[in-house]
């Protein structure tokens, strides 16, 4: 269906693509997998037409095929789900999912928009989701993250594409719409669809896929049937050498006091009553279904989201519940947000400046920065997360999905805050990356610091926590040692079982 021939791509020093040589067959789940800025984002990008090639050829069952334009590559039947969601806010689930085919009518000489006639096929669409927050008239800026990536998702599907190009389409879904999602792929195959699918999870891979070809530093270094290798293989074509273990050993066992005290916080409609006691050196894991109340708790800790009543303290000091984010920092509150791309960076500022921006006094004088001391402290973090970046100075926009957000948890290193407010750090995190983000997190917890883990993503809960507790409908369960949790247990307080 689609062959790729010693593809090449460089944007500036950086070699994104180093001769790519790949074949994906009609009706196959095709894993495109590697570290971030293997260069995997890139190809999808070549093949749907975003960016040209300096070298290398592409041909579509036989032909040649070089499309300038995505119109082009849509013409061509090819259909990319991006990774950072393309969609446009202000109109509604209909119109993005229909963007560019629209149907029409003829009238008085002219072709005029069929509303009615889109309405429909956008709710023939959705059928096959049923997520409860979707309705085509309902306005996309108005909608919840993974709501948004379904409306993302259904746009390809729209399309009628013959290759279907995802990229990391589940890394803000929750598992009933990844279980969707596999269905209408698994409908895709079935119709001869071929699907080109970017993924960090080796388990996704391997429920879904039938082949793999691993990037290595913009080259396909292996490629062949998921079922004749092993995940330890896997992560070491992926990374170039073995990962022993993919969860560092645990922190030691947290002190009796207390950093943090969150008692009765009530933050409508999302929190409904969600109590925390935080102790020195504790890794706590807050699990629950997307949409429970988990990331609305972490944000109304940090003062984001205004709290109707409840109480917080930090180091025993009463915070009250208008004051703002601010007075978290000076408290020793570090936050990171989920939404790395909307609220977790700025990203038309350098590296240097995302990093330092919430510590500026470690790097100035007199309130003058001292550009070497920013550099030369940033660079520092970059070797410490293996963040793979040109400068100090580039733009955060610059770097892949991955960089990015170790790129944000180094402010948080560097701010050298007392307590972490994490909330889904390793979303689009590599394997390889995640290993240096675990110990990271382990290694700030062994120094003093206490941590609150949100996630999605059951093993690292357990692989990384002291104790976990549960979110369900905006209410928190008491924290529990991790030792008492399954994930069976976790999963009927998280559905109110």
């Amino acid at each position: 269906m689609l062959s790729l021939s010693g593809l090449r791509k460089r944007f500036g020093a950086t070699v994104a693509l180093d001769g790519v040589d790949v074949e994906f067959a009609p009706g196959e789940v095709h894993a495109l997998i590697g570290e971030n800025g293997a260069g995997k984002s890139t190809l999808l990008n070549v093949i749907a037409g975003a960016l040209a090639p300096d070298a290398g050829t592409m041909r579509v069952n036989g032909e040649p095929y070089a499309p300038a334009s995505p119109l082009a590559a849509r013409h061509a039947g090819v259909a990319l789900i991006h990774q950072e969601l393309s969609l446009c806010a202000h109109l509604t689930v209909a119109e993005n999912v229909l963007m560019g085919l629209e149907p029409a009518r003829p009238a008085w000489g002219r072709f005029w928009l069929d509303r009615k006639a889109m309405q429909r096929e956008a709710a023939r669409l959705l059928e096959s989701f049923s997520h409860p927050d979707l309705a085509p008239d309902r306005v996309v800026g108005t909608l919840p993250i993974a709501a948004r990536q379904v409306v993302e998702i259904l746009r390809a599907v729209a399309a009628r594409a013959s290759i279907v190009l995802m990229d990391e389409p589940t890394s803000s879904l929750p598992r009933e719409d990844v279980t969707r999602l596999f269905a209408l792929i698994r409908r895709l195959k079935a119709s001869g669809v071929t699907v080109v699918y970017i993924s960090h999870f080796l388990e996704e891979v391997r429920e879904i896929a039938d082949r793999y070809t691993v990037l290595r530093d913009g080259r396909s270094v292996a490629t062949g049937e998921l079922t004749g290798v092993t995940n330890e293989v896997l992560i070491a074509h992926m990374v170039g050498r073995p990962v022993d273990a993919l969860f560092p050993d645990r922190a030691p066992a947290p002190a009796e006091d207390v950093l943090v005290e969150v008692t009765d916080l009530v933050a409508p409609p999302a929190v409904r009553k969600a109590s925390i006691q935080l102790r020195r050196g504790e890794i706590l894991g807050v699990a629950g279904l997307v949409g429970s109340g988990r990331t609305e708790t972490v944000r109304a800790i940090m003062g984001l989201d205004p709290a109707e009543s409840g109480e917080v303290r930090v180091h025993g000091k009463r915070l009250g519940k208008s004051s703002p984010p601010r007075a978290r920092l000076a408290a020793g509150v570090g936050y990171l947000s989920e939404d790395r791309k909307g609220e977790g960076l700025a990203l038309g500022l350098s590296l240097a400046d995302n990093i330092t921006c919430t510590r500026y006094e470690s790097v100035s004088t007199h309130g003058w920065l001292r550009r070497r001391a920013q550099r030369d402290q940033t660079r520092v973090w970059l070797d410490a997360l293996a963040i793979k970046a040109r400068s100090p100075w580039q733009p955060a926009r610059t770097l892949s999905g991955g960089n990015q957000q170790k790129v944000a948890l180094a402010r948080l290193l560097h701010q050298k805050a007392d307590v972490l407010l994490l909330d889904e750090p390793t979303k689009g995190i590599d394997i390889g990356s995640k290993v240096e983000i675990y110990r990271a997190i382990v290694d700030c917890a062994a120094r003093g610091a206490g941590v609150v883990m949100v996630s999605s993503y059951l093993p690292e809960l357990f692989g990384v926590c002291h104790s976990l507790a549960v979110m369900c409908r905006g209410r928190l369960t008491p924290a529990r040692p991790i030792g008492e949790w399954t994930p069976e247990t976790v999963m009927e307080a998280a559905i109110g079982q």
